[in-house]
C-alpha cells in the first residue's frame, strides 16, 4: 500500500483522541487557556455530563478579532516565543498550554463557538467551527468588559464510534467536578463556579495568595475538616521549593484519591508522589490507609519537563530523587513536629455516639430529676461516696533555696492533662484545663516502645546474620542493575548483597531481626518497590513491622492496673514522644473531648 498523507480533517481528529479522551479533557483544556490569559474569575456549565454541552467563560485577557482564526488552527499558539536565536525553548515552558491543540482538536469533533473581547476593545467577535469546518469571524454580544466564552455542543458527533466509549451522563460529570477541583487547588486567588445541568455543584470565591488563602481553599474542597488537621509544609533544597499541607496520620483515607501534586501551578499525576507518601507514612498507617496530602513543587521551568505526553498530565523531573527526597524530608519534619497531636475527627467521632440515639437523651425524657445530694443517694446508693480517683498530691507546696514557697505547677496545664482514673483496666482518664482525654495505655505504649526501638536501632545499627550459604536471585538485567545500585544503603539496613553477574544478585547477609527469611523474595519485593517508586521501602517495612511486633508483645496490656504514678508517668511520655498520637497501625491513642462540647451533650449549653 503506498504511503499518502491524510487529510487535515483527519489529523485533527486522530489528535483530538489525544489531547480530549472526555468531556473533562475538553474542560481542563479550556480552563487552562483561561488561566493562562490571566484569568481572575473562571465560570463553567456542563449539561448532559458535558456530552451536551460545555461553556467555559473567564474574565482574562481575550482574543483579539484578527487572532481568531489562528486560535482554531493546528499548532497556533500565543505561548510560546522564539529566543534571541531564533530557537524555540521547550525545556522551559512557563505556562499552562503550550501545543496549540486544544481547540482545533475539539473544534474536530464537535460545534465550537469562541467569543471574546480583548482589553481595551468596544467590539467583541466570535468565531464558529463544526466538525472541522471553520466559519468567518462575525460580531457578536458579551456580557463582559473582557475575556472569552467558550462553548462546546454536541462532543463527539463527529466521530460516533467514540460516543461508544463514554461512561454515564453522572460519570463524566463528576470527572469535570474532579478536574475543576484540581484547578481551583493549584490557583487559589481566582474564583471557579461550576454548574451541572443548571444546579450549581461548585462555588469557590478566590482566596488571597499565600498559606492561609491555600488552607481555606484546600479545606473547600477536600472537606472542612481538613484545615484543622492538616501539617503545614514549607522545605527548600537546591533551589526546589516545596509548599503544601499534608493530613495527621489518624486523619486517613481508604484510598488515594486525595493526593495532589501541583508543579508550577500545573495538577499532574505521578507515581513519584505515592511513592513518598508511602515512605513518609509507613510508621503510621496501615498498608491499606492513606493519607491526604496537597503539595506544592515550584521549581526552574528548565528542571522539568511538561512536554511528555499531549494531555500535559505527566511531568518528568531532571533530577526526581532530589524532588523525591525532599517531599520525603519534608514530610518527616512536618510529623516528627506534630508530637503527639491527633486528629480533630476522633474526637468528634466519639462525640457523635453519644448524641441521641446512643442513650444520653433517655436522661431527660425518663423521669429522673436531679434533686440534693441526699434524695440521689437515696435512689441511688454510693452515689455520695468519693469517687475512685488517682490523683498526685500536686497541692502541696514546696519551698525553694531561698526559703520562699516554691511554684507549685498543676498537671492540668500538660496537653494531656493529669490522670484521675482507670476504666477497665485499660483506659486511662485525664483531665485537662479545659477537657478530659482517654487514652488507651496498650496502644500509647505501644507506640512508645516501638519509637524507643526504631532510635536504639538507628543508633546501633541493624545487625546482620551471614547465610551459611549465599543465596543467588535470579531477577530481570534492568532490575538487578537497579537493586546492585542500591548496595551501600541496604547494607546500612541489614542486607549485605553484591552483583553476581548479568541479571542476578547474590545475598550474604540478612538483618538478625529478620530471623529465618526468605531472601530471594524479600530481594525480589525490593526489586519491584524500586521499579515502582524508586526506593527500596520493602526491606525497612519488614524491619519496621518486627519491631512493631516486638513492641506490642512488649508493651503494657489492657487489662493491666496502673498505678497513678504510672499513668501520669505514660501521660507524660506521651507528651515527649513524637507520633504518639496513634498507634503503629495508624489508629489513635487517644480522645479528647473538650468541655464545652461535653456541656452541649447535657443541655448545658
Amino acid at each position: 500500500m503506498p504511503i499518502a498523507r491524510l487529510p487535515p480533517e483527519l489529523i485533527n481528529r486522530i489528535a483530538a483522541g489525544e489531547v480530549v479522551e472526555r468531556p473533562a479533557s475538553a474542560v481542563k483544556e479550556l480552563v487552562e487557556n483561561a488561566l493562562d490569559a490571566g484569568a481572575r474569575s473562571v465560570e463553567v456549565q456542563a449539561d448532559g455530563g458535558g456530552l451536551s454541552r460545555i461553556l467555559v467563560a473567564d474574565d482574562g485577557d481575550g482574543i483579539p478579532p484578527d487572532e481568531l482564526p489562528l486560535a482554531v488552527e493546528r499548532h497556533a499558539t500565543s505561548k510560546l516565543k522564539p529566543g534571541e536565536d531564533g530557537d524555540y525553548d521547550l525545556l522551559r515552558i512557563a505556562t499552562l498550554g503550550f501545543r496549540g491543540e486544544a481547540l482545533p482538536s475539539i473544534g474536530s469533533v464537535a460545534r465550537l463557538s469562541i467569543a471574546s473581547r480583548s482589553k481595551g476593545l468596544a467590539d467583541a467577535h466570535a468565531i464558529f467551527v463544526d466538525a472541522g469546518a471553520v466559519g468567518a469571524v462575525a460580531p457578536a454580544a458579551f456580557p463582559t468588559p473582557h475575556g472569552a466564552r467558550v462553548e462546546v455542543r454536541d462532543l463527539f458527533y463527529a466521530t460516533p464510534a467514540r460516543l461508544k466509549f463514554m461512561k454515564s451522563e453522572r460519570s463524566e460529570a463528576l470527572a469535570i467536578t474532579d478536574e475543576l477541583k484540581r484547578q481551583a487547588m493549584a490557583h487559589e486567588a481566582v474564583s471557579f463556579t461550576l454548574d451541572l445541568d443548571g444546579r450549581r455543584a461548585l462555588r469557590l470565591p478566590a482566596e488571597p495568595p499565600g498559606p492561609t488563602g491555600r488552607l481555606a481553599r484546600l479545606s473547600a474542597v477536600m472537606g472542612r475538616e481538613f484545615s484543622d488537621n492538616a501539617l503545614e509544609l514549607d522545605q527548600e533544597r537546591e533551589g526546589i521549593r516545596l509548599t503544601g499541607f499534608a493530613g495527621l496520620p489518624t486523619y486517613n483515607r481508604g484510598n488515594a484519591a486525595h493526593q495532589y501534586l501541583f508543579v508550577n501551578g500545573r495538577p499532574v499525576r505521578d507515581r513519584l508522589l505515592q511513592g513518598a507518601l508511602r515512605a513518609s507514612y509507613a510508621d503510621f498507617l496501615a498498608r491499606d490507609r492513606h493519607p491526604l496530602a496537597a503539595l506544592y513543587v515550584e521549581l526552574d521551568a528548565g528542571l522539568v519537563d511538561v512536554n511528555v505526553h499531549p494531555a500535559k498530565a505527566e511531568v518528568r523531573f531532571r533530577d526526581p530523587g532530589l524532588v523525591r527526597g525532599l517531599i520525603i524530608g519534608a514530610l518527616r519534619h512536618a510529623l516528627a513536629a506534630a508530637g503527639h497531636r491527633a486528629s480533630t475527627t476522633v474526637s468528634s467521632a466519639a462525640l457523635g455516639g453519644f448524641r441521641p440515639g446512643g442513650g444520653f437523651s433517655a436522661w431527660r425524657s425518663g423521669g429522673w430529676s436531679p434533686g440534693s445530694a441526699a434524695a440521689a443517694a437515696a435512689v441511688l446508693p454510693g452515689l455520695e461516696q468519693v469517687s475512685a480517683r488517682a490523683e498526685l498530691a500536686w497541692d502541696a507546696p514546696g519551698v525553694s533555696e531561698g526559703g520562699e514557697p516554691a511554684p507549685v505547677f498543676d498537671p492540668l496545664d500538660f496537653p494531656l492533662g493529669a490522670a484521675r482514673a482507670q476504666v477497665h483496666e485499660t483506659y486511662i482518664v485525664a483531665q485537662t484545663r479545659d477537657g478530659m482525654v482517654i487514652v488507651d495505655q496498650h496502644a500509647a505504649h505501644e507506640r512508645l516502645v516501638y519509637e524507643r526501638m526504631k532510635a536504639e536501632m538507628a543508633d546501633g545499627g541493624v545487625t546482620r546474620q551471614a547465610l551459611l550459604l549465599p543465596e543467588v536471585v535470579e531477577l530481570d538485567p534492568a532490575e538487578a542493575e537497579r537493586v546492585a545500585a542500591k548496595a551501600e544503603e541496604l547494607a546500612a539496613l541489614g542486607l549485605l548483597i553484591e552483583p553476581f553477574g548479568p541479571g542476578a544478585i547474590l545475598v550474604r547477609e540478612v538483618p538478625a531481626l529478620l530471623g529465618e527469611t526468605d531472601a530471594a523474595g524479600l530481594v525480589r519485593d525490593i526489586a519491584d518497590d524500586l521499579a515502582e517508586n524508586g526506593q527500596a521501602l520493602a526491606l525497612k517495612e519488614r524491619l519496621e513491622e518486627v519491631c512493631s511486633t516486638m513492641a506490642c508483645h512488649g508493651s503494657v496490656r489492657a487489662g493491666r492496673r496502673l498505678t497513678a504514678a504510672e499513668m501520669n508517668a505514660l501521660l507524660r511520655q506521651m507528651e515527649a514522644t513524637p507520633h504518639s498520637g496513634q498507634c503503629n497501625h495508624g489508629r489513635p491513642t487517644y480522645v479528647e473531648l473538650k468541655l464545652a462540647d461535653i456541656e452541649r451533650l447535657f443541655g448545658r449549653r
